[in-house]
């Protein structure tokens, strides 16, 4: 398969597993506790597997600053789950990011893109707007809501990068989930003084399936990011809102509203354009 079409496979695919990891971390007791359990299980699985890959030699300088941008996007999300319901952040957050990383990425740091995609990649940051409308969500939700888009942006700017100048993608991924998993459960370990490793016996099961996932979802997009350009490709990453709105209608019993279709419908008509060019 050639390369842009197996990519965007790729971060199709990877979208829709992210749903999943964010409504398992959503669905816990403690959103701190589940996101830090999370990312602790994804180190710990690939812990092993830094002595069978290449150091990341090129890519310290950009490992570093997506740890620094993960830790301020990972706060942030959290800190919108517990002031705000699911429907109302997710498509704020989620629709901001693919926004910025095109600003950044075709503006600013001058990677092509046709106007297919450009118009594919506004479609679908429109579509998932259209989920708030409606939606109560306040002042310091939306808040933490924006700044969680904008991070997801950086960081994904940053990985892009970072991926490309590694030794292999698989380097760089390894590296940066065990990185990430010890900065992660230190960070909230602080945060919450201690009281999150209180949930160790109820939490490890839940955190350990996210973790495993987080690795496929995560995996996949920075692998896709290796073979194409970025703002593209992290648009088509926004799919997962699709799968998210199936759980939410499927699994917890949500009703099917015609704004729901619309964005459905919006955010697959972006895809359709991004892949096609």
């Amino acid at each position: 398969m050639p390369a842009y079409p197996l990519a965007a496979a790729m971060m199709i695919a990877s979208g829709s597993i992210h749903a999943v990891v964010n409504a398992i971390v959503k669905g816990g007791r403690d959103k701190m506790a589940a996101r830090a359990f999370t990312d602790a299980a994804s180190a710990a699985i690939l812990l092993p597997a830094v002595f069978f890959v290449p150091a990341p030699q090129g890519a310290w300088g950009w490992l570093a600053a997506s740890a620094v941008g993960h830790a301020i996007y990972l706060y942030a999300l959290i800190r919108a789950y517990q002031v705000a319901d699911l429907t109302a952040a997710y498509p704020v957050l989620r629709g901001t990011a693919p926004v910025v990383t095109a600003v950044a990425t075709i503006g600013w740091l001058g990677e092509p893109a046709t106007v297919a995609q450009v118009a594919g990649i506004a479609l679908i940051a429109g579509a998932m707007l259209v989920l708030v409308v409606g939606r109560h969500i306040d002042r310091v939700a939306l808040g933490w809501s924006l700044l969680t888009g904008v991070t997801i942006a950086i960081y994904t700017v940053i990985d892009a990068h970072g991926v490309r100048a590694a030794p292999t993608p698989a380097s760089y991924i390894v590296w940066l989930f065990v990185l990430m998993g010890a900065v992660v459960l230190a960070m909230f370990g602080a945060a919450s003084k201690g009281a999150i490793f209180a949930q160790v016996r109820t939490g490890w099961r839940p955190g350990a399936i996210a973790g495993a996932l987080s690795i496929v979802t995560y995996g996949l997009a920075l692998a896709a990011f290796a073979l194409g350009p970025t703002a593209p490709l992290a648009a088509l990453r926004e799919t997962g809102m699709v799968t998210a709105l199936l759980i939410g209608v499927l699994a917890l019993g949500e009703r099917v509203t015609g704004r729901r279709v619309l964005a459905v419908l919006g955010i697959l008509a972006g895809a359709g354009l991004i892949v096609a060019r």
